[in-house]
C-alpha cells in the first residue's frame, strides 16, 4: 500500500481579499503523477507556493510527508516556470545544479564530494553532463529548464512539484521533458502544473482540473473529460480524441 505524500483539506487561500484557492480538497500517494491544469488564475502556482510552505492557507489544512508544509525541504524539490537572473552573471550549470543540495547544508558549509557526485548524477539524468562548464546565460531555453530540473533532482527529492515546465520551450523540448519526466516516476512522486492537456494525458496517473476550486479529478489512464476541461477554462478548449486501439492518445488545442 502507497503511503500518502500530499493531502489538502477544505483548503482556501485569500489574497487581497480575493478568494484564489476555494474548498480544495484532494491527496496524493506515493509513486503517482499528477497533473494540475486550469486557466491561468485558477490558482495552480498558488497551490505550489502551499506545499512548498511559502504560502499559508486562510482556513483548512495541508499536509506534506505527514506535516506541515516546508516542514521536509530535503525530501521536496521544485521546478520554476522560469528563472530570473543577469544572463551575464558568471554562474555555470554545475554551481546552478549544487544549489539544489543547499536545502541540506548546515549555514557556509562547503559543498563535499557527495554534493558534486549528486549534482554530476543529475546532470547526467537530464543529458546535460556536457554542458557542466558552460554559464547558464549562454543556454537555450530547453537547456536552462533542463538546468533547473537538475538542480531539483540535485537534492534527491522524494516530491518533485513542477510549475509549467514546458512553457518556454519548443515542441521538440517539451517532448524530451516529459519522457525525462515518464522515467523520473517510477523513483518518486510529481506534482506537475501545465497548460498542455491534452499531451500530458498520455504520461500521468490523474488529471486535476482547477479553477480556484476543483472541477474534476480523473481517475488514472482516462482521458481528458471535455465537459470538465470546459468548466475549467474560461475560453474556447477544443478536445481531440484519436481512437484507443490505433495506438494514439487524447490531444487539445486552445
Amino acid at each position: 500500500m502507497n503511503h500518502e505524500v500530499i493531502r489538502c483539506e477544505g483548503l482556501c487561500v485569500e489574497l487581497g481579499g480575493a478568494a484564489v484557492l476555494r474548498d480544495l480538497s484532494f491527496s496524493v500517494d506515493e509513486g503517482e503523477f499528477l497533473a494540475v491544469v486550469g486557466p491561468n488564475g485558477g490558482g495552480k502556482t498558488t497551490l505550489l507556493r502551499v506545499l512548498l510552505g511559502l504560502q499559508k492557507p486562510s482556513s483548512g489544512s495541508v499536509s506534506v510527508f505527514g506535516a506541515q508544509p516546508g516542514n521536509s525541504p530535503g525530501r521536496t524539490g521544485y521546478v520554476p516556470q522560469r528563472l530570473f537572473f543577469d544572463r551575464d552573471f558568471p554562474l555555470g550549470v554545475m554551481d546552478a545544479v549544487l544549489m539544489g543540495r543547499i536545502a541540506l547544508k548546515t549555514p557556509f558549509q562547503r559543498y563535499s564530494k557527495a554534493d558534486r557526485e549528486a549534482a554530476g548524477e543529475a546532470l547526467r539524468t537530464v543529458g546535460l553532463s556536457s554542458l557542466a562548464n558552460r554559464r547558464i546565460g549562454a543556454l537555450s531555453g530547453g537547456e536552462l529548464q533542463r538546468t533547473l530540473i537538475a538542480r531539483a533532482l540535485a537534492g534527491k527529492p522524494e516530491l518533485l512539484l513542477l510549475d509549467e515546465p514546458t512553457a518556454s520551450v519548443d515542441p521538440e523540448m517539451k517532448t524530451t521533458i516529459y519522457d525525462l519526466l515518464d522515467r523520473l516516476r517510477k523513483s518518486m512522486t510529481i506534482l506537475l502544473v501545465t497548460h498542455d492537456t491534452g499531451t500530458v494525458s498520455r504520461f500521468v496517473s490523474r488529471v486535476l482540473c482547477l479553477n480556484c476550486g476543483m472541477v474534476q479529478r480523473e481517475a488514472p489512464s482516462s482521458r481528458p473529460d471535455g465537459q470538465a476541461i470546459e468548466q475549467a477554462y474560461p475560453y474556447k478548449v477544443d478536445l481531440l480524441v484519436h481512437h484507443a486501439d490505433r495506438g494514439r492518445k487524447p490531444t487539445s488545442k486552445s
